[in-house]
């Protein structure tokens, strides 16, 4: 299973990069008007915002390929979480599209999904 791309300096996100908890509940509602809730799973699903500026060629070539080989939302790969370094061994990109700018020479920059999947 591949892994996310990280950058020169090691880092998988920059600053203002974001994560996320999603979480799954089940309402039923019955005729007296009383309900009953069901967690839809155990534990809150992640998801990551990746912000990534000042990327030089390279790097943005390193996550093109990877967006390439994974087919987007298709495929499956392991996230480490950059605030708390968690490896999530099932996780997938949010979009089909990746939309990259280059600006000037190390001056491209990027955004990213990552979605925890659950197994």
């Amino acid at each position: 299973m591949a892994n996310f791309p990280v950058l020169k300096t090691g880092a998988v996100a920059q600053y203002g990069s974001d994560r996320s908890r999603k979480f799954s509940t089940q309402v039923l509602r019955f005729l007296d008007g009383s309900e009953q809730r069901f967690p839809g799973y155990g534990t809150p699903l992640m998801q990551w915002a990746i912000r990534l500026d000042l990327l030089d060629e390279s790097e943005l070539a390193n996550l093109e390929q990877f967006f390439e080989d994974e087919g987007g939302r298709a495929g499956t790969f392991s996230f480490t979480d950059p605030w708390d370094g968690t490896v999530y061994a099932s996780c997938s990109l949010g979009s089909d599209d990746l939309a990259m700018e280059f600006q000037e020479v190390a001056r491209g920059k990027t955004q990213v999904v990552v979605k925890e999947n659950r197994s």
